[in-house]
């Protein structure tokens, strides 16, 4: 299992774990943050953005030119902002840590 902290908007930690191979985004709504992935993973909108921390950001691999361009679109994107749909656990991100933007909301939660 891989151990992962996401970092609320109102900064609370919430220590979650996930297989190997799940992504950051499934991992995040099954620990109840608000990350909509309104396009199920496929690439196709911003709803999932996170803020990685600059210790582990070096550690994912590259964005890719699409993943580049939907972080274009996104709201409060920082140097080390990725889409959680992009990001897969791996035994190299046990520990990783995460920021939930501000902004995030989860639409299909209300």
């Amino acid at each position: 299992m891989v151990k992962v902290t996401f970092i609320t908007s109102k900064g609370d930690k919430v220590e979650a774990e996930g297989a190997d191979g799940t992504s950051l985004l499934e991992l995040g709504q099954a620990a109840g943050m608000p990350l909509e992935g309104t396009c199920e993973g496929q690439m196709a909108c911003s709803t999932c953005h996170v803020i990685v921390d600059p210790e582990w950001f070096g550690r994912l691999k590259e964005a890719s030119d699409e993943e580049e361009d939907m972080l274009d679109l996104a709201a409060s994107v920082e140097g080390t902002s990725r889409l959680s749909c992009q990001i897969l656990l791996s035994e190299d991100l046990d520990g990783l840590v995460v920021r939930i933007p501000a902004v995030s909301h989860d639409a299909q939660a209300f």
